[in-house]
């Protein structure tokens, strides 16, 4: 990359190139978009000659105890900068992920387990939304299927702030949770599961949705004890007619602010429709590194009686369940982010 970006500097000073505006162009955004990195590679050479020279010191000077001193310092200066920046070339290196900074449309859907997967379901949003409220996110709820006993069939809702979707990207999956349900009397364990999709969300100008493409349906909201049940035809029922993915809201009283949601919802799912497309064209070459973000795919099992976590993706087992179900989560992404920066870098050395 350096070795291009001192090439591109010959090329926008070449007068050939200066006089021909689009090539000109193409080669200042290419030496722009690299210039942050060849600062840092540059600085990081610095550093390594700053720690070659301490060490002269240290091995030529051995009678000097006040030069040895001032050197080690300098070597530990130079060691701990060397670390700063060989972390900042690694993001700088993998911060091609454009959606990382996104924020997300997560879907949370009861699965195998009856009522206990339901209440399940809705222990998962509030871990959720705990994280969100510990990181400083903000939450919107579009729509919900509750049961009588305070679970979810289906909760879909909005988060977003800075770097939502680099550290909720991995929650997609099924999880699985082993307790005793509350509605069971002879005490035994039972195993539900829950799925959970989470979709970058997309901006009206990335996706163009042609109106005539789209079947809008609307009715009265449905559900247990809602004041606005049965009252106004204000719940939306949203078709994109060439791909048959259908989108529902009814968590507002106004028919126009569910149309809002559920366009939104929409183009999510598009976007998530174009990106498996392209998943399966390269399916057989791609190598699976953390898991492919498939609901089917079991990432994760919360255990009660044993008090423990795991991530079967990386193997992790955290026993501090209490604290996970009240948003404290950080370690689990901690280690998925650093497992999944391991396995790119090492993609990234096998290409080079």
């Amino acid at each position: 990359m350096y070795d291009r970006y001192t090439e591109l500097e010959n090329l926008v000073a070449d007068p050939a190139v200066v006089s021909n505006p689009y090539q000109y162009g193409t080669y200042m955004k290419e030496r722009g978009n690299l210039s942050r990195l060849v600062g840092k590679y540059l600085q990081w050479q610095k550093t390594l000659h700053r720690k070659e020279e301490a060490g002269k010191v240290i091995s030529e000077n051995g009678g000097d105890k006040e030069l040895q001193l001032l050197a080690k310092d300098e070597l530990a200066a130079a060691e701990k900068e060397e670390e700063r920046l060989v972390e900042e070339i690694q993001e700088l290196l993998l911060s091609k992920a454009g959606d990382a900074h996104r924020g997300v449309i997560m879907e949370i859907r009861a699965g195998t387990g009856g009522d206990e997967a339901a209440l399940f379901a809705a222990d998962l949003y509030r871990m959720y939304t705990r994280y969100a409220n510990i990181k400083g996110w903000g939450i919107e709820v579009f729509d919900s299927s509750s049961t009588d006993l305070g679970g979810f069939k289906e909760i879909i809702f909005s988060v977003t702030g800075a770097e939502v979707y680099k550290r909720l990207r991995h929650e997609s999956g099924t999880h699985r949770v082993q307790r005793v349900p509350a509605t069971e009397t002879q005490g035994r364990v039972h195993t539900s599961a829950a799925t959970v999709a989470v979709l970058p969300e997309i901006e009206e100008v990335e996706i163009n949705i042609d109106p005539k493409d789209l079947r809008i349906e609307t009715m009265r909201a449905s559900g247990p004890g809602g004041q606005k049940v049965n009252k106004t035809s204000s719940a939306v029922r949203m078709t994109h007619i060439p791909t048959g993915i259908t989108v529902k809201c009814q968590d507002e009283k106004s028919q126009h602010k569910n149309r809002a949601k559920a366009i939104r919802i929409l183009r999510s799912r598009l976007h998530e429709h174009v990106e498996e497309q392209e998943r399966s064209k390269r399916e057989k070459a791609r190598r699976v590194q953390i898991g492919t973000g498939d609901r089917s795919e079991k990432i994760r099992t919360y255990n009660y009686p044993q008090n423990r976590v795991t991530d079967h993706r990386i193997n992790f087992t955290l026993y501090d369940l209490e604290n996970v179900m009240l948003g404290h989560i950080d370690e689990l992404i901690g280690q998925l982010l650093a497992f999944e920066k391991e396995e790119q870098l090492k993609q990234l050395a096998a290409t080079v």
